[in-house]
């Protein structure tokens, strides 16, 4: 191996280590499983990765910069069609959204979007404060930091997909989304969504409350956010049984064109993390679960890496 990559490598396992120390040891083991495919298409969602175990109302979401984020000078976001054989950059061409200030105070702003079309029917409202929106295809969430609105949070209501990322560091200006997750009863229509109600946020709160197409509610609450790290805590009011309560949607076409290339549990009561390319993974039950990248990507290499962790029946004392 090149001496530059494995110094890469090194700093990568390093990261993930630093991070890897937060993992929960008393945590509920849940059903990891995989059900990625292998594709040229680099604007293609492939990975899926899928958490499933009735028992489970709480667990945490985090988005972190990846280990090698602080020597990066350069950034790429730009679509990359090549390969793409049945979709290219005219076809996914869309009208610019009508846009509106749902909400905004000294510290954050929510926008709503919404499309003249979107890939499935959709009657979700959107509700923020007391306000009730019909129509909204996407909200973004933006935080306030000095002269600037940093966008961390988007969520598309229609299908239930969420992103999210940390503020950016200091040494560069933006940062790219990545990886997609799912919050809820994950079902399947044409590709993995949660099938939602209602989406309210509560701005005092710095919480989303989502109603459940199949019954129930699901809140997820900013727990922390900052130059390093956003942290979602996400707890139901019951247990999803015979699905999935989240998933993971990513890409990954090689190691250096993928918006996560490995993955890392920590299995029930072992002393150490199993490590693999995330196309390998075969599934097993684990109490955390780390997927990201070790090496610079040339698709989205500012994204963040993410964590699934801190599964439990109830809520913990730190929360």
């Amino acid at each position: 191996m090149p001496l530059f990559l494995s110094r890469l490598f090194a700093l990568g396992f390093l990261g993930l280590a630093s991070t890897a120390t937060a993992a929960t040891l008393d945590g509920l083991a849940v059903d990891v499983t995989n059900a990625s495919e292998p594709v040229l298409c680099a604007e293609k969602d492939n990975v899926a990765i899928n958490f499933a175990s009735p028992e489970v109302k709480h667990f945490q979401i985090e988005a972190v910069h990846p280990a090698y984020l602080g020597s990066l000078r350069q950034d790429r976001w730009e679509p990359d069609w090549t390969a793409c054989e049945d979709i290219s950059e005219e076809t996914s061409a869309k009208p610019h959204p009508t846009m509106s200030t749902l909400y905004e105070d000294g510290e954050i702003r929510i926008m709503g979007l919404s499309f003249t079309e979107f890939w499935r029917p959709s009657d979700v409202t959107v509700t923020i404060g007391d306000k009730v929106t019909p129509k909204i295809h996407l909200l973004q969430l933006l935080k306030k930091r000095g002269d600037k609105a940093v966008e961390v949070l988007v969520i598309y209501p229609g299908d239930g997909y969420w992103r999210i990322k940390p503020l950016p560091p200091e040494h560069l200006d933006w940062t790219s989304y990545g990886s997609s997750f799912l919050v809820g009863p994950v079902e399947f229509d044409q590709r993995p969504v949660v099938n939602l109600k209602d989406v309210a946020f509560d701005p005092k709160t710095m919480t989303f409350m989502l109603t459940l197409a199949k019954g129930g509610k699901a809140s997820v609450a900013v727990k922390a956010l900052n130059e390093e790290r956003m942290t979602l805590d996400v707890a139901f009011d019951q247990g999803v049984s015979g699905l999935p309560f989240a998933g993971l949607r990513s890409m990954y076409v090689t190691e250096f064109n993928a918006d996560v290339a490995r993955i890392a549990v920590r299995e029930e009561k072992a002393r150490s993390w199993r490590e693999e390319p995330i196309m390998n993974f075969q599934g097993g039950k684990a109490t955390d679960a780390w997927m990201g990248r070790l090496v610079p990507s040339r698709h989205n290499t500012s994204a963040p890496d993410m964590m699934f962790n801190r599964f439990r029946a109830q809520p913990d004392a730190s929360r």
